[in-house]
């Protein structure tokens, strides 16, 4: 049995802080140590970002499928180089002022924080260590001889395979649904809000924040320190 009270899992992008998947990629792709191929890459990233916004609308999981194939021909070894590079210049700067707060309000209360993420592992590391994570829960991408193929490792995280793991995660805790607490700032983290018996809804999307006040979710503003909005009724 467990010693702590319980798991809370907390989504990355938009929830914890304002930089995204494709912020990130973009830091990697400008510093390809080809010149010629880091334009090829960052031009081809702007071209794209309409088509990318109306795919992660309509799917996370299939954005995140087409998205990772921009990784194909880096090298494992050169990415995990940049990531603490990547966490300083990129993440650090984009924390919501009150993220650090939530999370060691949860740690004090004795619940055991698991970072539930669409994002790759290799961008992670610094991540875990800032916030005190006590395990993550990621994609992966494949390697053939440490050189990314641009393909995920199976199951990809996203939507209800994001439900999979964390009922693992509690399994092998032996903790219930409703000793688990979820946050989240999309409408695409319904299925991981509604697996938990304390779900909050994190500087929601418009479609989530609907869902929110539909149901009396709590709905938290990390932007302005973690204040908690007047929520509907709920069912």
């Amino acid at each position: 049995m467990s010693d702590h009270a319980g798991i809370a899992f907390f989504d990355l992008d938009g929830t914890l802080v304002s930089s995204n998947v494709v912020t990130r990629y973009a830091f990697f792709a400008k510093n390809l140590p080809s010149r010629a191929r880091a334009a090829l890459k960052v031009t081809k990233l702007v071209a794209s970002v309409p088509f990318l916004i109306a795919l992660d609308f309509y799917s996370r999981r299939r954005f995140n499928e087409v998205f990772y194939r921009e990784y194909r021909g880096m090298r494992r070894e050169w990415l995990l180089e940049l990531a603490e590079d990547l966490f300083h210049k990129v993440v650090l700067p984009s924390i919501h002022p009150g993220a650090k707060d939530l999370i060691e309000a949860d740690r004090a209360a004795g619940y055991r924080l698991v970072l539930v993420t669409g994002e790759l592992d290799f961008a992670l590391g610094p991540v875990l260590r800032y916030f005190g994570f006590d395990s993550l829960v990621s994609n992966r991408l494949v390697y053939e001889n440490g050189i990314a193929t641009g393909e995920v490792v199976a199951p990809l995280i996203a939507e209800h395979a994001k439900v999979s793991a964390m009922t693992d995660a509690l399994v092998a805790s032996h903790f219930d649904r409703f000793r688990a607490k979820a946050y989240s700032d999309s409408f695409s983290d319904v299925p991981m809000l509604e697996a938990v018996g304390s779900p909050t809804a994190v500087n929601p999307d418009r479609r989530l924040k609907r869902v929110a006040v539909e149901r009396g979710w709590p709905v938290l503003n990390l932007r302005d320190g973690g204040k908690q909005k007047a929520v509907g009724r709920r069912r």
